[in-house]
């Protein structure tokens, strides 16, 4: 059972939650072919937000919609890995969570491409 007396405080738990955090995002590279390409798209969209004559709020509002991919991938890939841990036999209800997340995904991208869309255009 869990003791939450026992729990970290303070900048001891945050601490551990940073280290917790550089596994996940060591691991989402290493094995999310998605988060790779969602990273690589972060890394060349924050150089290409000063190319344009925008404020400083609306580069933002743009780096922080690719942040929303990244976050709902991150999210996507939890319930992945709940399903395949949960048992990797095919059930309809394992399928429909996988699919939904999927869906999230896909969301998250039509919202950025929208939002860059009103920015930019």
């Amino acid at each position: 059972m869990f003791d939450i007396e026992n729990k970290p405080k303070g900048l001891k738990r945050v601490y551990l939650a940073a280290l917790n955090s550089t596994r996940a995002f060591k691991w989402l590279i290493k094995n999310e072919a998605a988060f790779r390409q969602e990273l690589l798209l972060l890394v060349f969209s924050v150089p290409v937000t000063f190319l344009f004559n925008i404020t400083l709020k609306e580069q933002l509002v743009l780096i922080i919609a690719v942040l929303f991919i990244m976050f709902t991938e991150i999210i996507n890939t939890a319930i992945e890995a709940v399903v395949d841990r949960v048992g990797l036999e095919i059930h309809p209800l394992s399928g429909l969570a996988k699919d939904l997340g999927s869906a999230a995904v896909f969301i998250s991208i039509l919202i950025a491409s929208l939002i860059w869309l009103a920015i930019l255009v």
